[in-house]
């Protein structure tokens, strides 16, 4: 173990103790705190009214400006007109009063005109009425209010009319009284209404008198239908005032640029806004503080609750550790370099570095939690050093970087290929570069344009350019057996796996088709599928030291174990798993291909020796005929064991039926289980019956039917035929 390797040992020592999880989580968090402090200190500017501006100033927060609101507030309230309502009833109350003076003046002819029939009676001449009386009668039906606004030819144009032409006039008055009062009559349009009522009458078929005695009439029944309403007037001033937004200082907005002239509106905006005000506020260190807090409180509770092996537990939380502090500088740097040279460099920010080396080294859940903290932190450092404004543009950038990435690497053979990956990340990160700019309705000059591109195209490749720089450390100071290390290992020319081939090329075809079995039935049950194919290519390493001793290296020889005792053949047979093992220690190979070498057999009994043995000498132990062990933890040795004798078996059978082979591979599997080889594995009862249907449709694929080709020379017969 090096130098690394002990270190990153030490410290997972001392993680045992929850005090030492806590400190390295306070730790974490004072990191990140001080890497943003700068991002949310309280910028004070140095403003003189009536003079030019130093330094161009955006509005950190959104703030109204109520001065301005109350300004729009007074012009809308000045623009609404004020509202005149149309007094209906005025003109049934005009009508119903002509149509009453009419009517009164056919009362009273009636009533002074005797009938023709009396005319001649001495006695009845008294009841006749001059005009005069008659109009005093008429006036006497009438208010005084209307008798002083009616003129006397009137009334004595009424009183010397008959009824029919009384009836004639008053319809035609009180029509055309009806007709000009409907429509709207304001102060001013009033003597026009009037001489619209004379035009109206004028075609009135009737003496003259009686025609100027309506048309008098109906002029003074014209008057003045539309007032100011008060109320409706005050209700639309409101209803206009409620409509008008507030209007707001917006966060980020310019509020005044370098050398701009600070005049009094500008300064009571930078008043409004808080960069006049001297005193000192710790809101913002308090936000940041409470952010982290609740965010490395999340990742404590995932890591202390979630994660079960306790080893795997502390791997998982230094290996983040890591990866977050080196984001978290490489970010921080980013964002001073792009302050200094004042350009939008962050966008070649790496962020997609994290949730590759994640992804690869741990799993993908918390590779996107990795990318989601990053993105979340990483709008508060490329803020530009302006409190409060947070870049949401460049979080999601980060964040939909790195979720590419993740769905890149989990393609298959995506994961040994991260230099291909970091290239399409790359075009997938200038798309998104673009489509932001776009929304936002940027206009940018080609070289602008050109320069975001460089940038995003410079983000993925340099992620994947890192990511693969970054693993053989972590791989090297954690022993993690990452993919891109498992393809290394299946590489056919790699020593060990030449050595098998060429020593031992029956081990190494039965390693293959083992190999074969074991990886689709993992990945079945959702195991590294990946893990047991390598291992499986070297668990049978240990027989290359003897290979002539086990029936597949055998060919036609003789078989050397016919010759000697039970217990040697025993003593060869086991030591296989052993030598193995020392075999891949000595060749440095990872921990999970040598457990898979040692652990493959379990404890499991050989069978044919113990039997042989057992008819040598009745008082033979059975202990002494199993495999030193241990039994296999992992569930990829435990598929690979039951592979292992599956192969071998069906190998053996002469004609293999599916019936037959489903019927070997359940009483292997049961046996394992009444045997108690999976007593300190994972694996459920539910897996083992998945991994059973897999062998089988593997196995079935192998070993199908096959066309029964004639003797060669009764296809040669055939064939000149």
């Amino acid at each position: 173990m090096n130098r690394i390797q002990k270190f990153f040992t030490q410290i997972k020592g001392l993680l045992v103790h929850r005090f030492f999880q806590v400190l390295l989580f306070i730790i974490l968090g004072l990191f990140a705190y001080g890497l943003m402090f700068s991002n949310v200190k309280p910028e004070r500017v140095q403003v003189e009214l009536f003079k030019p501006a130093e330094q161009t100033i955006r509005s950190t927060k959104t703030v109204e400006d109520t001065y301005k609101t109350e300004q729009e507030k007074e012009e809308i309230s000045k623009q609404v007109a004020d509202v005149y309502s149309l007094k209906k009833e005025y003109a049934k109350n005009k009508v119903d009063l002509i149509s009453s003076i009419f009517d009164s003046a056919i009362e009273v002819n009636k009533e002074t005109d005797p009938d023709e029939d009396h005319k001649e009676d001495e006695d009845k001449k008294e009841t006749v009425k001059t005009d005069a009386q008659k109009v005093s009668i008429l006036k006497e039906k009438l208010t005084d209010e209307v008798n002083k606004n009616i003129e006397e030819s009137v009334f004595l144009a009424l009183v010397k009319a008959d009824e029919d032409e009384l009836k004639i006039a008053k319809d035609s008055t009180i029509t055309a009284v009806n007709n000009v009062m409907s429509s709207r009559i304001a102060a001013s349009d009033v003597e026009n209404a009037k001489k619209k009522v004379v035009e109206e009458l004028g075609y009135m078929s009737i003496s003259g008198d009686m025609k100027k005695a309506s048309t008098s009439l109906a002029r003074t029944a014209i008057i003045q239908n539309v007032f100011f309403d008060k109320d409706k007037t005050e209700e639309q001033r409101r209803k206009a005032v409620e409509s008008v937004e507030p209007i707001r200082i917006l966060q980020g907005q310019i509020i005044v640029e370098e050398n701009q002239l600070v005049d009094r509106d500008v300064y009571r905006q930078l008043e409004l806004a808080g960069f006049l005000n001297t005193e000192s506020t710790i809101y913002p260190y308090i936000g940041l503080l409470l952010f982290i807090f609740l965010t490395f409180a999340a990742f404590y509770y995932y890591f202390y609750y979630s994660v079960s092996k306790k080893d795997n537990k502390y791997n998982q939380l230094l290996i983040f550790s890591l990866v977050f502090i080196l984001s978290m500088a490489t970010m921080k740097t980013v964002s001073i370099l792009a302050d200094l040279r004042n350009s939008n460099l962050e966008y070649i920010f790496p962020g997609a570095m994290a949730a590759m080396l994640i992804k690869i080294l741990l799993n993908d859940r918390l590779a996107v939690a990795m990318i989601i903290l990053l993105g979340s932190y990483g709008t508060i450092i490329f803020n530009g050093d302006t409190p409060g404004n947070l870049d949401f543009s460049m979080g999601l950038y980060i964040i939909f970087g790195g979720l590419t990435a993740i769905i890149i690497l989990s393609r298959p053979n995506f994961k040994s290929k991260v230099l291909v990956a970091g290239l399409l990340l790359s075009l997938i990160n200038m798309a998104f570069v673009f489509s932001l700019i776009f929304i936002m309705d940027s206009h940018y000059t080609r070289m602008e344009y050109l320069y975001y591109a460089s940038a995003a195209i410079g983000s993925g490749v340099g992620a994947a350019v890192l990511t693969m720089g970054l693993l053989p450390f972590f791989e090297a100071g954690f022993g993690i057996l990452s993919s891109i290390k498992l393809i290394e290992l299946a590489n056919p020319n790699h020593p060990l796996l030449r050595k098998i081939l060429i020593e031992a090329p029956g081990t190494y075809h039965h390693s293959v088709m083992v190999a074969n079995l074991a990886e689709s039935a993992c990945e079945a049950i959702g195991s590294n599928g990946l893990l047991a194919r390598v291992g499986s290519y070297y668990h049978d390493i240990g027989k290359t030291k003897r290979p002539h001793f086990f029936i597949e290296n055998q060919m036609s020889e003789e078989n050397p174990h016919d010759r000697l005792q039970p217990d040697t053949s025993r003593d060869i047979i086991i030591a296989h798993a052993v030598d193995g093992g020392e075999m891949l220690r000595s060749h440095k190979f990872p921990k999970e291909i040598v457990d898979i070498a040692e652990q493959h057999h379990g404890t499991t009994l050989l069978k044919f020796f113990y039997h042989k043995a057992k008819k040598q000498d009745e008082s033979t132990l059975e202990a002494a005929y199993r495999y030193p062990g241990p039994r296999a933890i992992m569930k990829e040795v435990a598929v690979i064991g039951i592979a292992d004798s599956v192969e071998a078996a069906v190998r053996s059978m002469k004609h293999p039926t599916p019936e037959k082979i489903e019927e070997l591979v359940s009483f292997i599997i049961q046996d394992r289980i009444s045997d108690g080889q999976f007593d300190e594995c994972d694996i459920t009862m539910r897996e083992l019956s998945i991994v059973k249907h897999s062998l089988c449709e593997s196995l079935n694929g192998i070993f199908h039917s096959r066309i029964e080709y004639p003797e060669p020379d009764k296809l040669g017969q055939k064939v000149k035929e």
